[in-house]
């Protein structure tokens, strides 16, 4: 069984995220969160509804905010949107 998505597992995951997939996140933010600009980008904090990230541009950290198309509905689903959302940031 999956765990819902607490600040314990929201620390996890971003963690996780941050150490092993930071290309990603720069990913995310330029796709998803507006910011075609990003240089590099940390994930700060993941709910069900969306991510928040803090994204270089131009040597500024600028917080933005990536909603999911969907509610998530546990640790598992994070990790399947996750990689969906690069999967098809990738195919532009």
């Amino acid at each position: 069984m999956s765990d819902s998505i607490t600040p314990a597992i929201s620390d996890r995951i971003c963690q996780h995220m941050n150490e092993d997939h930071a290309e990603a996140i720069v990913l995310y933010a330029k796709v998803y969160g507006n910011t075609p600009n990003a240089q590099t980008a940390q994930m700060s904090s993941i709910d069900p509804q969306g991510m928040n990230l803090a994204v270089q541009i131009n040597g500024e950290t600028v917080p933005v905010r990536v909603e999911f198309d969907h509610t998530l509905k546990d640790s598992e689903d994070a990790h399947h949107t996750l990689i969906d959302m690069v999967k098809a940031a990738r195919k532009g």
